[in-house]
């Protein structure tokens, strides 16, 4: 056998390891390299007409890597006021446990809560409350009765919503399914209050406001002084913009780090998901499949959304009127109609059929309830 005859095996043996090790590597990527392509001007038009075409609507912002494509305000809205971002608020305090984490202000998200909070819980409490974990509480997973819903003006009614919350009876373990609550959201701003002895409100400012570049006025808080974990946070349209590209970018801004790529990574890993929806549910984010790509998205009550598509390059912020339930009239699945059937294919860069990548029911279907609707998102309501 001749040398080169000799080494060929050997060479292809390389070759092909060389490349299940590069395909190995790219499955790994939290962030793969976007396959984007320059937008189909035609399609983002009709997006903004689409958008413009909804009556809730107030801002649409569609970014691709980094460079904004559609910015619009709409019925006099404005795209630098801050505005009620809802339950969208959830998502804000999962990046502020995380930074907590990463400084050692908790210890992770196997800590139980009870160890930060414990002069909360009365002696006659259910044991169980011991074993909640501060990822049970960010996943919707710590098995106490829902501080929403009908329970919503009980609790916020009462002298200490941080006990309140704590002595729901249980109606599942912990680490069990999914039950919505801003209750639970609630102890974790609790918790990082109590842990640096600082507010969540200077912790919003300090830890993201600032390296974002982004205003946090105040917002509601308990009887105790506690920031509320969860609802009533007010972000400007642009402000939630750059919180949604520092996750698209895992974790940095303008090139400078603010939240580990490691806690991205985690917010973005099913945990569970809604009864209602099917759509899983990580740290803090939504996550459903978009055309073919996986898009995470925080939601809160009327319509204040955020979308992110790292495969696209994308990041969408939609700001709606604040006092109309984004279920009523199938409005929230307009809305992922909007990205899924309209920004998506612009950005694409390509033609296709209208009503194909979007999940939300056709006029045609039967009534499906697309929200586990939680009425907290807006106080005092019931």
């Amino acid at each position: 056998m001749t040398p080169s005859l000799f080494l060929f095996p050997l060479r292809l043996s390389l070759i092909l390891t060389l490349l299940m090790a590069q395909t190995l590597c790219a499955s790994a990527q939290p962030f793969p390299p976007s396959q984007s392509r320059a937008p189909e001007a035609q399609l983002l038009n009709e997006s903004i007409e689409r958008a413009r075409s909804l009556e809730n609507l107030r801002s649409l912002i569609v970014s691709q890597e980094g460079r904004i494509v559609v910015e619009k305000a709409f019925k006099g809205s404005s795209l630098e006021r801050p505005t009620n971002i809802k339950s969208a608020s959830k998502t804000v305090l999962s990046a502020l446990v995380g930074i907590a984490i990463e400084r050692g202000v908790l210890k992770g998200v196997d800590q139980p809560v009870a160890e930060i909070l414990d002069r909360s819980i009365p002696q006659n409490a259910d044991e169980r409350v011991r074993q909640i974990t501060i990822g049970h509480l960010l996943s919707m997973r710590a098995g106490l009765e829902r501080t929403s819903g009908r329970n919503y003006g009980s609790w916020v009614s009462s002298s200490n919503w941080v006990r309140h919350a704590l002595t729901r009876p249980f109606v599942d373990q912990p680490g069990g399914r999914m039950l919505y609550s801003t209750g639970s959201t609630h102890l974790l701003s609790a918790a990082l209050t109590r842990a640096s002895k600082r507010s969540t409100l200077e912790l919003a400012r300090g830890w993201l406001g600032e390296p974002l570049g982004i205003k946090v006025p105040p917002w509601t808080r308990d009887p105790q002084g506690i920031y509320l974990g969860g609802n009533e946070m007010a972000l400007s349209p642009r402000a939630l913009l750059r919180f949604g590209e520092m996750y698209r970018q895992g974790g940095t801004i303008d090139g400078k780090r603010v939240l580990p790529q490691s806690w991205v990574r985690e917010s973005w890993e099913p945990r569970t998901a809604s009864v209602y929806t099917g759509d899983s549910y990580g740290y803090g984010w939504f996550m459903r499949e978009m055309r073919g790509h996986r898009v995470y998205y925080a939601w809160g009550f009327g319509g204040q959304m955020i979308y992110v598509a790292p495969g696209l390059g994308m990041t969408v912020v939609m700001t709606s009127d604040p006092t109309e339930p984004s279920r009523e009239d199938n409005y929230v699945g307009e809305l992922h109609a909007l990205v899924a059937d309209h920004i998506i294919p612009a950005l694409e860069g390509k033609q296709e059929p209208q009503g194909t990548g979007s999940t939300a029911p056709k006029a045609s279907d039967p009534k499906v309830d697309l929200h586990f609707w939680d009425p907290s998102d807006a106080p005092f309501l019931e």
